[in-house]
């Protein structure tokens, strides 16, 4: 093997049991999901390891560690699939004051299959210029699919200023684009909600701190991050995620 060859495997040695060691430590911490990522993750950087090295020994011990950390990950899998048929199924994203690289699809998608066809979505907040854009790309998201959504139910509350016609008028509007899609967007307002969250009816469950409206205000309409959202720096934070065998209805 040329230098350069062992010096990248080299570097695949270290990145895995790096990987791993963070597993071992999520995983001891009781944060599942996370270390599920990170095995999976490590687990396929021995195995480039294992292609490129040519001793015999070494690569016996590479395959043993693998089989232990595969079965491990597979163990944590059974738990998280455990969880989610008991309705125990809980993860918590923290999302720090100006981070960047968490736009709607990154919070939303990985729950978005083709299973969902409703979907409920209980915000205050959704009332000034920009929270309906807000609300606006999350439509746009659910329209993508991969899901087949048919209903969109959403609680909100009133403007309490003067914009309230402005507020009403571009609902109205995203409703009608939605019709052009097949989907049907039901607006319903309410003077005392207080709760944030989205619901799916395939039973998963996100609570936003601060609902759709955790991004800051853009510094100009020709800045970075007006258009994609996952370049936007966003308010701190906490989203939580649930799975539940029944989702309630409004």
């Amino acid at each position: 093997m040329s230098r350069a060859g062992g010096d990248g495997t080299a570097v695949l040695e270290r990145a895995g049991a790096e990987t791993l060691r963070r597993a071992v430590e999520l995983d001891v911490a009781s944060r599942f999901q996370e270390s599920l990522v990170c095995y999976q993750e490590g687990i396929d950087l021995l195995l480039q390891v294992v292609k490129a090295t040519k001793d015999e020994a070494k690569k016996h011990c590479y395959r043993k560690k693998i089989s232990e950390y595969m079965t491990r990950a597979e163990d944590i899998k059974k738990h998280i699939d455990k969880e989610k048929q008991d309705g125990k199924y809980h993860k918590q994203i923290r999302i720090e004051e100006n981070a960047t690289g968490f736009c709607y699809e990154k919070l939303f998608q990985e729950y978005l299959n083709e299973t969902v066809s409703e979907v409920w979505v209980e915000d205050p907040y959704i009332r000034q210029a920009h929270q309906v854009y807000n609300f606006l790309r999350f439509c746009e998201m659910i329209v993508k699919g991969p899901c087949k959504v048919k209903t969109i139910h959403l609680l909100t509350s009133y403007d309490e200023g003067g914009g309230r016609s402005q507020q009403v008028s571009g609902l109205e509007e995203i409703k009608e684009s939605l019709r052009s899609y097949g989907v049907t967007l039901n607006i319903a307002f309410s003077s005392s909600i207080h709760d944030r969250e989205i619901r799916f009816n395939n039973g998963w469950m996100i609570k936003i701190g601060r609902g759709l409206d955790y991004f800051k205000k853009p510094r100009g309409r020709f800045s970075i991050g007006y258009c994609d959202l996952d370049l936007r720096p966003c308010h701190e934070t906490t989203v939580d995620i649930f799975h539940t065998k029944h989702t309630k209805k409004m």
